[in-house]
Order: C-alpha cells, then structure tokens, then sequence
C-alpha cells in the first residue's frame, strides 16, 4: 500500500508538472514575436513533457488509472 501511495504521489507531480511546463511554453509564445527563437526555446520543453507523458503512462498502468 506505501509504494501505491507513493506512486500515485508521483503521478499527481507528473501532471502538476505537465501542465506548468504547458502553462511556461504558453508564455513564452506570447512573449517572442519571432517564431524561431521561441520554437528553440521551447524544444527542450517538449522533450520534457514527453518524457513526462511515458513516465505517466507506466504509472497509469501500474496503477490500473486507464
């Protein structure tokens, strides 16, 4: 049961953490008038949040949230 909880604290993170970096490339688009500087800004962020969506699919998995 500890490690359950522990997980599900974990995929709540994961989504917290998804939805500011959604929020931050958000901002950044609005704040670069010029498309290009922003799109290399927000590369490494989208990797992240990829990253972020495997790591809360094994969890949904393990959890049985699907």
């Amino acid at each position: 049961m500890k490690s359950e909880n522990q997980k599900l604290r974990n995929y709540i993170s994961l989504v917290s953490a998804e939805i500011e970096l959604k929020q931050r490339i958000t901002e950044i688009k609005q704040n670069f008038v010029n498309l290009s500087d922003s799109e290399y800004i927000v590369e490494p962020i989208l990797d992240r949040i990829t990253k972020i969506n495997s790591e809360k699919i094994f969890l949904e998995k393990e959890l049985n949230l699907s």
